[in-house]
C-alpha cells in the first residue's frame, strides 16, 4: 500500500468511526467496553477461537455484552477487534474490527431500522451521499432495500431446499457460492429467516420454530452485517450449547467452556433484546470501494 493510499484509507476510516459515535450518541446508546480475552468464546458450530494461554481472544463481544443487557443496560454499542482463527482471504482476516449494537425491549425489525439509519448516515457524512460505487456496481442506500426470506433465495438461486441442504450439511456452501452472489447487486439486500440449525443464539420465529428472526445484510454479494432478536430463554440456550459443543467434538474440533456468567445472567431474566454486528472493515470496503479487507488494512496479519 502506497503512503498516499495508506493516508486516504485512514482518513476515510477517522471519519467513518467519527460519524458512528455520532450516530448512536444522537441515538442515546451508550459506548461499553467489554474483555478482549476470555475464559469461555461463544459455542458456535464454525467459528473457532484463538487461544490466548489458557483463554482464548474473543470472536465477538457477544456474550458480555448480553450481560450487560441483563443488568439493564438498554441501549449499546462497541467499536472494538475481535479474532478467529483460521479466517483468511478477499473478506475474512483473522483479526478485524466488529460494531456490534444492542437494544432492550426491541426485535430484530427495531435493529433494521437502525441499520437503514445508521449505514444513510455514516456514507453522507463519510462520502456526501447515500450511494456509492463497489465492485463494479453502483449500490444506493437511500432508497428502498430488498429482502428475501432464505427458503426463497435458496429456491430462486440455487433450485434447493433449505432443510435438505441442512440435514445434507451443504447449507453454508449453498449459501456462499450459489446464493450470496446474487445478493445486494443495486441496492442492499436483507436475507431473512434463517433455519433454526444454524443460528445458536437467536430466537425462534412464533410462526415457524424451525426458523429464527435473524437475518444478514448484503451490498454487492458481501455480506455486511449479521443480527436478530436474541434468545433469551436459558433451557433453549443450554440446548443449543450443548447441541454445538457435540457437533464440535464429533469433528474433533476444540469445544469451549459454556459461559457460565452468561448463562447465570439469563437465568436471573433477560428481557426480549435484539442486536447486530457489522463487519467495521467491510463497511470501509464499501466506502473506498476497495476489493478486499487487506486494501483497507494498513498491517493485515
Amino acid at each position: 500500500m502506497t503512503t498516499e493510499r495508506l493516508t486516504q484509507v485512514l482518513r476515510l476510516r477517522q471519519r467513518l468511526v467519527d460519524a458512528t459515535r455520532d450516530f448512536f450518541r444522537e441515538h442515546d446508546f451508550l459506548e461499553t467496553p467489554t474483555p478482549i480475552r476470555v475464559s469461555a468464546p461463544a459455542l458456535e458450530d464454525y467459528i473457532d477461537a484463538e487461544p490466548s494461554g489458557d483463554w482464548f481472544l474473543r470472536t465477538s463481544p457477544e456474550l458480555h455484552m448480553k450481560r450487560m443487557l441483563a443488568v439493564g443496560c438498554a441501549r449499546i454499542f462497541q467499536l472494538g477487534a475481535c479474532f478467529r482463527q483460521g479466517e483468511r482471504g478477499r473478506n475474512h482476516l483473522p483479526e478485524f474490527t466488529m460494531l456490534e449494537w444492542y437494544r432492550l425491549h426491541a426485535d430484530h425489525e427495531d435493529i433494521l431500522t437502525d441499520t437503514i439509519a445508521y449505514l444513510r448516515h455514516v456514507l453522507t457524512q463519510c462520502l456526501g451521499t447515500a450511494q456509492c460505487p463497489f465492485r463494479g456496481r453502483q449500490i444506493d442506500f437511500a432508497g428502498e432495500w430488498d429482502r428475501i426470506t432464505v427458503d426463497e433465495a435458496f429456491r430462486l438461486y440455487a433450485d434447493r431446499d433449505v432443510d435438505e441442504a441442512v440435514a445434507q450439511g451443504d447449507f453454508e456452501e449453498i449459501l456462499v457460492s450459489r446464493v450470496e452472489p446474487h445478493l445486494g447487486a443495486s441496492r442492499p439486500t436483507i436475507l431473512d429467516c434463517y433455519p433454526l440449525a444454524c443460528s445458536g443464539l437467536s430466537r425462534q420465529c412464533a410462526d415457524n420454530p424451525n426458523r429464527v428472526e435473524r437475518w444478514e445484510l448484503y451490498v454487492a454479494g458481501l455480506e455486511l452485517g449479521n443480527a436478530c432478536s436474541e434468545l433469551v430463554d436459558p433451557v433453549e440456550q443450554a440446548r443449543r450449547f450443548n447441541a454445538c459443543a457435540d457437533l464440535r467434538r464429533s469433528e474433533g474440533r476444540t469445544v469451549y467452556p459454556i459461559d457460565e456468567s452468561f448463562m447465570e445472567a439469563l437465568r436471573g431474566g433477560l428481557p426480549p433484546a435484539a442486536g447486530i454486528a457489522i463487519g467495521f472493515d467491510r463497511l470501509l470496503m464499501v466506502l473506498a470501494n476497495a476489493d478486499s479487507l487487506e486494501a483497507v488494512t494498513p498491517f493485515p496479519h
